[in-house]
């Protein structure tokens, strides 16, 4: 019997699971982080070969029994050099690991969780990143250059935004559209501050990203309430997430549209907040002819299990796998001949429970 593992690699916390030739799941278990740019290369090794020695315990499987491959979808591995410097890691430290590697970025697992010819993955959680993938291949990103430089559409953004527009209005720099009282007193509560001058702490000297990026649960519920300037925010979200999407379809090959469709994995906890983020996203679609349909899905299951596909794949075996269970489809976005005249977009599928 053969095993094949996959690793779901974060940041903060990362996911494993193993299969066996059938494609079903024998074992799975998490770990610590397992960004190599914040840990290094020989720490990131130790932690992936821990994982997997307690799933293959779990999973009863002998410890000196390889696994077949590993695909490993990480956050941090988009250059192949390094890429490269971690796998040769693995295999002069951890020789009995596995047999064959397969490493790539995290954007890859979600992908192939949801599809076998590639696609498009949007993510907008913390940070944002959008990647295209074609069938022979050749990839392009928008995105994914961080919050100095973008993370536009993420939870990040959005909680900065809320930030700059009370100081703004209350500089009477920017006078704001709507009301900053509602949005002024998150902040407040937020972050535990009484004064603006108490925010230049967390913005500079203990400036924690994903503590910042949270506040975005709080604007959330507050757009849902009936705030406009918090819901102004996520209609501005929503335009910038579907502009990483058109900046993308001029590098859409035509075999991955064949079927008149184009798949869109939608990845982080802001798609949580779809309903706030939907009419400003189609709009901002509806002002270029698209060829075909844009079907957004959300993933059911770790994206291990891509990573687990994609390191099958290297190894060449195929490992049996059932894609309609891995994901629901949260939007259909119709083909359009035409951009959307006078501000009125096209039809468009709500899919959400279908």
């Amino acid at each position: 019997m053969k095993y094949f593992g996959g690793i779901e690699g974060g940041a903060t916390h990362s996911r494993l699971v193993i299969c066996d030739e059938s494609g079903e799941s024998v074992g799975n278990t998490s770990g610590l982080g397992t960004n190599h740019w914040g840990i290094g290369i020989p720490e990131c090794a130790r932690r992936i070969a821990d994982m997997v020695e307690r799933c293959k315990e779990e999973a009863k499987i002998p410890k000196d029994t390889p696994l077949a491959s590993l695909g490993l979808s990480l956050s941090g591995c988009e250059q192949e050099a390094t890429n490269r410097e971690l796998e040769q890691e693995l295999r002069s430290t951890f020789p009995k690991l596995a047999d064959s590697y397969a490493v790539s970025s995290d954007t890859m697992g979600s992908m192939f969780t949801a599809s076998s010819i590639g696609g498009m993955v949007l993510i907008s959680g913390t940070g944002s990143n959008c990647l295209l993938r074609n069938p022979d291949g050749t990839t392009a990103n928008c995105g994914g250059w961080g919050n100095f430089l973008g993370d536009e559409g993420s939870a990040w953004f959005i909680s900065y935004r809320s930030i700059k527009v009370v100081f703004d209005h209350m500089d009477n720099f920017e006078k704001s559209p709507y009301p900053i009282e509602k949005t002024w007193t998150l902040i407040k509560e937020h972050f535990n501050i009484e004064t603006r001058y108490d925010m230049l702490t967390h913005c500079y000297a203990k400036f924690d990203k994903p503590f910042f990026a949270n506040l975005c649960k709080k604007l959330a519920e507050s757009a849902e309430s009936g705030d406009k300037l918090a819901l102004s925010l996520f209609q501005e979200a929503g335009v910038h997430l579907a502009r990483m999407i058109k900046s993308l379809l001029p590098n859409v090959s035509k075999e991955l549209v064949k079927s008149g469709e184009l798949s869109v994995v939608c990845v982080g906890s802001v798609w949580s907040s779809w309903n706030l983020l939907k009419q400003s996203f189609i709009d901002e679609l509806a002002k270029m002819s698209i060829p075909y349909n844009l079907k957004l899905v959300q993933i059911t299951k770790s994206s291990a299990y891509g990573a687990c596909y994609l390191g099958a794949d290297s190894a060449k075996f195929q490992l049996p796998r059932n894609y309609a269970d891995n994901f629901s489809v949260l939007h259909i976005y119709k083909a359009s001949s035409s951009p959307a005249k006078n501000g009125v977009a096209n039809k468009t599928c709500d899919c959400e429970g279908k």
